[in-house]
């Protein structure tokens, strides 16, 4: 059998298992739209300077709105954040837009027309580009820059509380399938769910787990990707002689551990799986909303929700409003399994009652 340890490093977090199909997208906004809309640049000091490219749209009958700064999930994406033949921010800019709230999205570092290297990058890295952002926007004099807030999806989940909890100027944060537990935690769910739909038999993903816990352990335990790699190898080769009728005890050897080793040298990864949301989210006092759906198997609702909810609990946070949106996947589409393999052939792009309700959340508090 494949062993699911082999292909765990495959599907996490990231929208690489799309389809490639193409779809009618009855949701993407066509031109001219009944707004404005500017393209504009603006540099990052914390990163050599680099220009970021982006666009704002901007409500024509509401004099200084509210403002969001869309931030992308994980992988390299513009500022439609267009992944699976669907471009999801195009979506919700244009819907929020169109209610009266501006809208700010730009393609990431290194992407389309920003500089700067995405491959070198981490979440905090990124998180100083829409510091950037933030900042350019209170040299608007065309949006209320007391009102500027953040809404990430995924790992944007993640980046705007860390900037939130740094940033006091922050108005507000939405959560579109957030994280609220480590990236090992994130990892290790969304592999076991996946796993389960996919129809592993449990003995299969339980040791899967152990063997993925020594990988993410030592990525924990250390800094420096030699003691990173030792302890892998360590810890594996402990495995196979304690476990010599374990499924995968065969495939356990030199060659396969250094490939583990190798899948995790991303600067990235490390930084993701060490990464605690809690630590940004207990330090978080603007108004949030959190949303996920029930079919997520990506960011798993329940864990994360709940997560979240607690962390923001113990910041005192008086104004979190929390929901898991029933049947809805991780892009936000009404969806039968929630799988990755699903994105690209469903038609909608973003549920309109995700779409409604982070708008009256926005507009109640602005």
């Amino acid at each position: 059998m494949k062993s699911l340890f082999h292909i765990t490093f495959i599907c996490f977090l990231l929208f690489s298992c799309t389809l490639s199909a193409q779809n009618n997208r009855p949701q993407e906004p066509k031109e001219p739209y009944n707004y404005t809309s500017e393209d504009v640049f603006f540099t990052n000091p914390k990163a050599n300077n680099i220009k970021l490219a982006g666009t704002l749209t901007l409500p024509n009958a509401v004099e200084n709105p509210p403002v969001a700064i869309l931030i992308t999930g994980s992988g390299a994406q513009n500022r439609n954040e267009e992944l699976a033949t669907h471009k999801p921010f195009l979506v919700l800019a244009d819907y929020l837009t169109t209610k009266g709230i501006a809208v700010l999205r730009y393609d990431d570092r290194g992407v389309a027309d920003s500089e700067g290297d995405f491959m070198t990058a981490t979440s905090l890295d990124f998180a100083t580009d829409v510091e950037a952002a933030l900042n350019y926007l209170k040299t608007r004099s065309d949006i209320n820059k007391k009102e500027i807030g953040l809404i990430g999806h995924s790992e944007g989940g993640l980046i705007a509380p860390i900037v939130a909890s740094n940033n006091p100027d922050v108005a507000f944060i939405v959560l579109l399938a957030g994280t609220g537990i480590d990236g090992k935690g994130i990892l290790e769910t969304q592999t076991r769910r996946m796993g389960e739909l996919s129809g592993a038999p449990e003995n299969a993903l339980a040791e899967n787990e152990k063997l993925t816990n020594i990988i993410y352990n030592a990525v924990k335990n250390n800094e420096d990707f030699e003691a990173i790699r030792t302890e892998i190898k360590t810890e594996l080769t402990n495995y196979r002689t304690n476990n010599p009728n374990s499924l995968y005890a065969s495939m356990i050897n030199e060659a396969f551990m250094e490939q583990q080793a190798t899948a995790i040298k991303s600067k990235w990864l490390q930084t993701f799986i060490r990464t605690n949301p809690e630590d940004y989210l207990s330090k978080t006092r603007c108004p949030v909303l959190a949303i996920n759906g029930s079919k997520d198997v990506q960011v798993l609702p329940k864990v994360n929700l709940e997560a979240i909810k607690n962390a923001l609990n113990t910041a005192k946070n008086k104004d979190v409003t929390v929901k898991e949106l029933e049947g809805l996947n991780h892009l936000f589409q009404t969806a039968e399994t929630g799988m990755p393999q699903e994105y690209a052939i469903i038609e909608e792009t973003f549920s309109p009652l995700a779409l409604e309700i982070i708008k009256n959340w926005i507009n109640d508090r602005f």
